[in-house]
């Protein structure tokens, strides 16, 4: 590396720019404001080179020729450019528990719980704390290895919904992804260099060379050391100790929700976990939905949905993010900022989600699934391999089915672009994004909330959106399944205290501007028999239905077309759902079922939760729907 320190050495072929450290000055192709950070970072990382990622394709192949070189990933012979990475054990999910906002006061993080309780909307770290923290990691973190400069954009590079950001990262790993999930390169290097501005990430896995211990399957991390920590008022993120994807692919969650819910609540949108979805009817009609879901309730699998209602069209936007803006003339529109998807592979099959299944077959960056002697992936929920296949499990050793452990990681990924997506939708790259007509918040409830039903109001709806609990799989010292508060689905995410989030939604009904709110939604796949524990709706395709009466709802004439008032809001009028063609008999009364008691015993929870997590942070409005909530369920 002694050789880098002279100067520029520029590859040919457009590789990017690698320079020494003492050298950064002579990079002429930085924007000042991006060669200060850079400088700064390399400054207190001290790497042995700095490298300007272009991305282009064969910078890219040879970042992925070093990690295979150097054991991280491994190419998976069966696809057309398909890797596999396996990591260390002890770094395969994000880490909540080490993941902070630094603000000066707490309050501007999270409200200050009741006595004695424990924070779920967040972690507040104070600045004194962090700084501390940040010099126990940072400096000669990076000794040895190389500085990538990323810079990416967050949605179309030109979109006035678009953002920007600069990534330093020693992880060739986080590079070759965030090619996948961002727009990477010199075209956003162009753009900042019109003086545009951007989030600086810093992130390094906290393993310096030469390494003071073995790396577990060649993969650096510091799991010890891990701390994920955002500073939204200065826009800045730094990530240390984990080379896992919402850790170090700092556009993911740090970025696109932590950080730019700060930004949207300073400049008047909304950056929410929602994907976005195009539904077109039989008379070439076309809406688009943003739907807000807890992880484990099929999300990417209603993205990229396909409809079991004849001559009925779903298209992918975006599986997982949403940044929406009202437009000039008070429309919601939204794009997906992010370039690719990084979903959950356990699950996900030729049965559950076909075009996901399309859309991995080339391309994409594996990490933590199983593995097929013939070459290619596996995991829980697809078919069992072809006979004389045998399965490699995600720690490299032999798996058979019935084993105890599972083969895949629960929570491994597929990492790959969405153009490659069957039913992408031709506006995907919208500049101006997509007009959104009907928002959804669902959950895994499995008694009590019907199949769907509408909110009376925009108000209500942002009550709904508050109100979000979902079955989840509790922590190893419970038995069986909890339910979550997951408002909005947003509950890790928050960039900012839960009661100004709420205060700032409930102010879209109050712009100055001409304003067209969309339609607010709830539904629930998961309700179950309590006799049986079977699921009462089929789900999957079969959602369209329910897509079809809220499709229905939002060119309304009448509050009460095609629906009856119910104590929780609007539910479909008996007949409303098209259950033609159903196979097997749906007992659609038992979907609808609104029992008092399960409602009374709800509102008392909403009302503990509010009172404990939020507190005076708690906007009146909301304060208001539950009262009144409240009143027509025990009247």
């Amino acid at each position: 590396m002694s050789c880098l320190l002279l100067g520029v050495i520029r590859r040919r072929g457009g590789v990017g720019a690698s320079v020494g450290v003492r050298s950064l000055a002579s990079i002429p192709s930085l924007p000042p404001a991006v060669a200060e950070f850079v400088k700064g970072a390399a400054e207190e990382c001290k790497p042995s080179g700095v490298h300007v990622v272009t991305g282009t394709s064969e910078e890219t192949a040879n970042i992925l020729a070093g990690l295979e070189r150097d054991g991280m990933v491994k190419k998976l012979s069966k696809y057309e450019n398909c890797w596999l990475a396996r990591t260390d054990p002890k770094d395969v999910a994000r880490v909540e528990s080490k993941t902070v906002i630094v603000t000066k006061n707490q309050r501007d993080t999270i409200p200050i719980p009741a006595e004695g309780a424990k924070s779920q909307l967040g972690n507040w770290m104070s600045e004194a704390n962090w700084q501390k923290a940040r010099e126990e990691r940072f400096p000669s973190c990076m000794a040895g290895r190389t500085m990538y400069v990323i810079p990416f954009s967050m949605g179309p590079v030109g979109s006035a919904l678009s953002k920007y950001g600069v990534q330093v990262t020693d992880s060739p790993y986080v590079v070759a992804s965030m090619g996948i999930m961002t727009r990477m390169g010199t075209p956003v290097l162009n753009k900042l260099a019109e003086g545009v501005e951007f989030v600086r990430c810093q992130h390094s896995l906290g393993r310096p060379l030469p390494l003071k211990a073995p790396l577990v399957n060649s993969w650096p991390c510091n799991p010890e050391k891990v701390l994920i920590s955002h500073l939204p008022d200065t826009r800045q993120i730094l990530s240390f100790g984990s080379g896992y994807g919402g850790n170090s692919l700092l556009g993911k969650k740090c970025f696109a929700l932590r950080i730019a819910s700060r930004i949207a609540k300073d400049e008047g949108w909304l950056a929410e976990h929602m994907l976005i979805l195009g539904i077109t009817n039989p008379q070439g009609v076309k809406r688009y939905v943003a739907a807000a879901f807890p992880s484990a309730c099929g999300k990417t699998n209603l993205a990229m949905m396909k409809p079991s209602l004849p001559g009925w069209k779903v298209e992918c936007v975006g599986d997982d993010i949403a940044w929406m803006k009202f437009d000039s003339q008070g429309k919601l529109r939204a794009i997906n900022p992010e370039n690719g998807f990084f979903g959950v592979a356990p699950g996900t099959s030729d049965k559950t989600n076909p075009y996901a299944m399309a859309t991995i077959a080339k391309n994409t960056v594996f990490t933590n699934v199983g593995e097929t002697s013939d070459g290619g992936v596996w995991w829980e929920g697809m078919n069992p391999p072809a006979g004389g296949v045998t399965l490699t499990d995600w720690h490299g050793k032999t798996w058979k089915q019935g084993s105890s452990t599972p083969c895949a990681h629960p929570n491994s990924r597929f990492c790959a672009p969405a153009s490659q997506c069957p039913i992408i939708d031709s506006q995907w790259e919208s500049e101006e994004g997509v007009l959104i007509d009907a928002i959804i918040f669902g959950g895994r409830r499995p008694e009590g909330v019907p199949l769907v039903y509408e909110s009376f109001s925009w108000q209500h709806g942002v009550f709904v959106g508050a109100a979000m609990r979902s079955e989840a799989t509790a922590a190893a010292e419970h038995k069986g399944k909890v339910i979550m508060h997951d408002p909005f689905a947003m509950r890790p995410f928050f960039g900012y205290n839960f009661g100004d989030y709420l205060t700032h939604w409930l102010s879209m009904e109050s712009r100055k501007a001409p304003t067209q709110l969309p339609k607010i939604f709830h539904v629930n796949w998961f309700r179950k028999d309590p006799a049986t524990g079977a699921f009462l709706w089929p789900g999957f395709g079969e959602n369209a239905r329910v897509l079809e009466w809220i499709f229905k709802r939002c060119s309304r004439e009448r509050e009460d077309e095609a629906a009856r008032k119910s104590i929780i809001g609007w539910l479909p009028q008996d007949g409303a759902i098209d259950t033609s063609g159903l196979s097997g008999s749906v007992d659609m009364g038992a979907l609808f079922d609104v029992p008092k008691p399960f409602w009374q015993k709800e509102t008392q929870e909403l009302k503990a939760y509010f009172t404990q997590q939020v507190g005076v942070d708690l906007p009146p409005q909301v304060g208001a729907e539950l009262k009144a909530l409240e009143d027509r369920v025990h009247n």
